[in-house]
């Protein structure tokens, strides 16, 4: 991987973490508890709970590509950023603009 590539994914981080950051924000505000007493009806009370169970959801999985995303951008100037940890073959660039958290190239990630 070329420095100028490095350098492209370093920002694409970078972007990507800040919206990631604001997204569990607004998602954390989401997910707070629905008070029973709420005067909401029986059914919009049971959607409000399922809205809520899918955005726990979804928070927990960008707090964990937060986490990935974050460790990418610690690895990014070691020499082993970019390269498959099980076939150990470089990580296609595409692969990497898409999701550089990535670990492994298309065809291990494929086998898991």
């Amino acid at each position: 991987m070329t420095n100028e590539e490095k350098r492209q994914l370093r920002q694409q981080i970078e972007r990507e973490i800040e919206s990631l950051k604001k997204q569990i924000s607004d998602l954390e505000e989401r997910v707070k508890p629905i008070a029973p007493d709420c005067s909401l009806g029986r059914l919009t009370r049971l959607e409000a709970m399922g809205e809520q169970h899918v955005n726990n959801t979804i928070l927990d999985e960008s707090k964990l590509r937060l986490t990935r995303l974050q460790n990418a951008l610690q690895r990014i100037d070691k020499p082993m950023f970019g390269i498959c940890i099980e076939c150990e073959e470089p990580i296609g660039f595409a692969r990497m603009q898409v999701r550089p958290e990535s670990v492994r190239c298309v065809e291990c990630a494929s086998e898991c």
